[in-house]
């Protein structure tokens, strides 16, 4: 069983990964771009345009992070004196928008565990770009079940699952969800 690295570790290289995923000019990996050079994301498809596209999904309640994991998982984590740290949710230098990254861990004292949860709503645009990035950026991608996988390359993880799984993104239809683990993406139980 692989031990954990402090928690203060984890959070500050998972910061510095993702905050020098498009600004490494050593290793030039596309031409950078202006946000006015972007193309313009096409607006949302709608069930009324498109009868055989789902529309995204929205969450029933508000996002928090007691809502975007099961009420069993608050539980067990807020009984062991965990509390939750919320977060914008950021898939390299893509912002997921209607989404939310959460970091729960026991903060009042200096402790080796925690985990991190995400889930927002995406459109396609938005989900081919954070798709491209991950890409560029070396992640492993799979699909399963018609959901897409990127998971971190297990020889530079922090930590990772039973089956050698360490940090994973894992895109739906209209969504996108986040963990520390692939096997921690299972625990996020979006209402919708």
């Amino acid at each position: 069983m692989r031990t954990r690295y402090p928690l203060a570790v984890g959070v500050l290289l998972t910061s510095l990964m993702l905050a020098s995923c498009g600004a490494d000019a050593a290793q030039p990996q596309s031409p950078p771009t202006s946000p006015a050079a972007e193309p313009a994301a096409p607006p949302p498809t709608t069930v009324a345009d498109d009868p055989q596209k789902e529309p995204t999904p929205q969450p029933d309640a508000e996002l928090t992070c007691d809502t975007i994991v099961s009420d069993g998982i608050v539980e067990a984590l807020t009984s062991q004196g965990w509390t939750s740290v919320q977060e914008e949710f950021h898939i390299g230098e893509t912002i997921v928008d209607d989404g939310l990254m959460c970091m729960w861990a026991d903060f009042t004292t200096a402790s080796d565990h925690g985990q991190m949860y995400a889930w927002g709503a995406i459109d396609d645009a938005k989900a081919d770009a954070a798709m491209a990035g991950l890409t560029r950026d070396g992640w492993l991608r799979s699909t399963q079940d018609a959901h897409t996988y990127f998971t971190e390359d297990p020889a530079y993880a922090i930590a990772t699952d039973a089956d050698g799984f360490g940090m994973t993104y894992e895109f739906g239809d209209g969504w996108v969800k986040f963990a520390d683990t692939k096997q921690g993406l299972l625990l996020i139980d979006v209402k919708r």
